[in-house]
Formats: structure tokens, sequence, C-alpha cells
């Protein structure tokens, strides 16, 4: 009777640790939410002709952020465009990404999409937020999404409205921001 009843316990043990697990496991692969643009006025930047105008509230690293982004917003796309010195002739999203947080004044050297899924504190900023993967990385300064590909243009570093999926991202924030 003993042996009976301890092999059903653990035989239901086993069946709600397994349950357990893979919904723990699915959980975490589902990620955020994707990025879907929501206008709030006195927040959120505005663009005009590719270019985005920081909210007059916007603190002046979020401001320092967007100039950056413009400067080298429409430039194309190369993969390690943006690692071998600051101010290149293209970017890939990790070069883009790097070039707006050091305009911030938040990073020194630009760094990986991967490395970006560790940097600055966790969850979404008040003004920037990163999402990054293991391969790609895109951010959201001030409600406008700052990416090197889902736009409607070609692939190189722009601002854009357009939604994009977040799957497999982890959200983090530069610390304050």
């Amino acid at each position: 009777m003993f042996r009976t009843s301890y092999k059903i316990l653990m035989l239901r043990c086993l069946a709600f640790c397994f349950s357990f697990g893979i919904v723990f496991f699915l959980g975490g692969c589902a990620g955020p939410p994707p990025y879907v643009y929501h206008y709030v006025p006195g927040k959120t930047a505005t663009l005009s002709n590719g270019y985005a105008i920081a909210p007059p509230a916007a603190p002046p690293e979020v401001q320092a952020a967007i100039a950056a982004g413009n400067r080298i917003a429409g430039l194309p796309y190369a993969w390690g465009g943006g690692h071998a010195r600051q101010f290149d002739t293209a970017y890939d999203c990790s070069g883009a990404a790097s070039f707006l947080i050091e305009g911030a004044g938040r990073l020194h050297d630009a760094i990986p999409a991967v490395a970006f899924r560790r940097y600055g504190q966790d969850g979404y900023g008040d003004w920037i937020t990163i999402y990054a993967r293991r391969d790609h990385v895109f951010l959201v300064v001030a409600g406008l999404r700052y990416d090197t590909g889902w736009t409607n243009g070609p692939k190189g570093p722009q601002w854009t409205t357009k939604s994009r999926p977040a799957d497999g991202c982890v959200v983090r924030h530069p610390e304050g921001l």
C-alpha cells in the first residue's frame, strides 16, 4: 500500500513539475508585447520628413539622443557599421542604438546587440526603452521607434511609428531615463 501511494504521489509530483516547467518555459519565450505607437501630448516626439522632433519637456539627455539619431537617420545599413568608429558612413542595428545612447551620454563605446540585453536597468524606461535580442536591437525614444528594419523605408537607421513585434526581446533602459 505504501509503495503504491508513493508511486502515485511521485507521478503526480512529476506531472505537476513537468507542466509547471512547460508553462514557465513557454512563458519565458513570449517576450514583451510588440511596440505599438501611441501619441501622448507633451511626452511623444513627432516626425517631420524622417527626423524626430523632441517634445519640449524631454530631459536634455533625451533631446541629445534624438539629435544623435537625426544625425545618422537615413544612412544605409551595413553589418558592423558604427562599431569601428563613432561617425561612420553606414550603421547596423547595434551601431545605431549605441550612437543614440552615446549621444545621451550613457555609453562610451559601441556594443553588440547581445550586450544590450544586460545594459542599463530592467524594464521600460520613462523616455528611452531598449528592445534587445541576441541578434537585433531597436530603441523607442520619446515614443518613436528607432530601428534599422521593419520600417517603411530602406534598411538603415531611421525613425518610425510603424508597429513591430518584440518576440524574444529583453526590455531595458538607461538608468534614470
